[in-house]
């Protein structure tokens, strides 16, 4: 039944309608209607759900955020992660080729197996049903589905031809209900209901060199493009980067040092904001650490993942230094409680 304040939104050029409740994000609405508009971060940070209104007016509940800059706002551009809809609307969002006609499931699933990576991150192994498999591509995350509306979203680790279970790499967030009980008292075979695959955060296959930057569980969907492309055979050059506080948050170092003796073309440099340099790592910010040893960054594919901070850093950045905007591709993760997607 639609409601009384409800608004009509019509999304350009994909010629779709769909109606946003009173108090919804236009980004939700459109999910919700099995449109997989182009977004990441869904807090307003990554900007990746810019899209031009054509007609119609919006609100933010909590003010422009930092991914809309003032001169954007200005040329008619809004985040339909934050917009709500105040009549209707009609908006010219970005198209992604081969992301959009991804189904979005929701499907039941149980939890196969967990392993503690750290002390606040935690390797999930979801069981999905084998008459329902999950098709998604290296980078996409898909949301857990909690009571009363709420959701949390996480990246899949694993990688698309070796989906079964899917993997998933949980950090403990303070004050979220689903983290506490996951590390507290949930068990292997519990119950959840998940949503996906979702975001535009996806690996495309290329000649060029890439570099792969995680910060903290950014780690993730990067393991899933370098575990699709390296076990599929790619002989492209990848550098990967991982930052983190200390040694013990790059919570699978072993694991990729391994990779770096199996594939040539891989390479690994770990940097940590708090913890002395020595031969084994870097120290500092992880995104100045990829400046100095890439000044020009002209030949590279960028795929940037973990903390706002960081992914706002190499939007502000990198550019300048010659990647373009079609090569750098970002997901930035909102720790946020129980009652936000990322």
């Amino acid at each position: 039944m639609v409601g009384t304040d409800d608004y009509s939104v019509r999304i350009e050029p994909h010629g779709r309608t769909v109606r946003v409740r009173e108090g919804e994000a236009v980004l939700d609405a459109a999910l919700r209607a099995g449109l997989n508009l182009p977004h990441s971060c869904k807090s307003g940070h990554c900007a990746s759900c810019r899209a031009r209104l054509l007609s119609g007016e919006i609100h933010y509940p909590n003010g422009r955020t930092a991914g809309l800059t003032a001169q954007e706002a200005a040329q008619g551009y809004v985040l339909l992660c934050q917009a709500r809809a105040k009549s209707d609307l009609t908006v010219e969002a970005r198209i992604v080729a081969n992301v959009g006609e991804v189904e979005i499931k929701t499907l039941p699933c149980r939890i196969a197996s967990m392993n503690l990576l750290a002390p606040d991150v935690m390797q999930v192994f979801l069981r999905l049903p084998a008459v329902e498999p999950l098709q998604f591509q290296p980078g996409q995350y898909l949301d857990v589905l909690l009571e009363g509306g709420r959701r949390r979203s996480f990246s899949i680790a694993s990688p698309p031809h070796d989906s079964q279970p899917v993997e998933l790499h949980v950090r403990r967030v303070p004050g979220g209900g689903f983290t506490g009980s996951l590390f507290e008292s949930m068990r292997t075979g519990a119950l959840l209901r998940i949503e996906g695959p979702i975001g535009q955060f996806v690996y495309r296959e290329s000649s060029e060199p890439a570099l792969m930057i995680a910060g903290g569980t950014g780690f993730a969907p990067l393991k899933s493009m370098l575990r699709h492309a390296l076990e599929r055979g790619s002989t492209r050059e990848f550098h990967l980067y991982w930052g983190a506080r200390t040694a013990q948050d790059v919570y699978e170092m072993a694991l990729v040092r391994e990779w770096v003796a199996r594939y040539p073309q891989l390479r690994f440099t770990p940097v940590l904001s708090e913890m002395e340099a020595s031969s084994e790592w870097r120290t500092g910010l992880v995104h100045e650490a990829v400046l100095a040893d890439h000044p020009n960054l002209a030949p590279f594919d960028v795929y940037a993942a973990g903390p706002p901070a960081m992914v706002e850093a190499i939007r502000a950045t990198f550019p300048s230094r010659g990647v373009s905007e079609d090569r750098l591709h970002f997901d930035s993760f909102d720790y946020a409680p129980d009652v936000n997607a990322r």
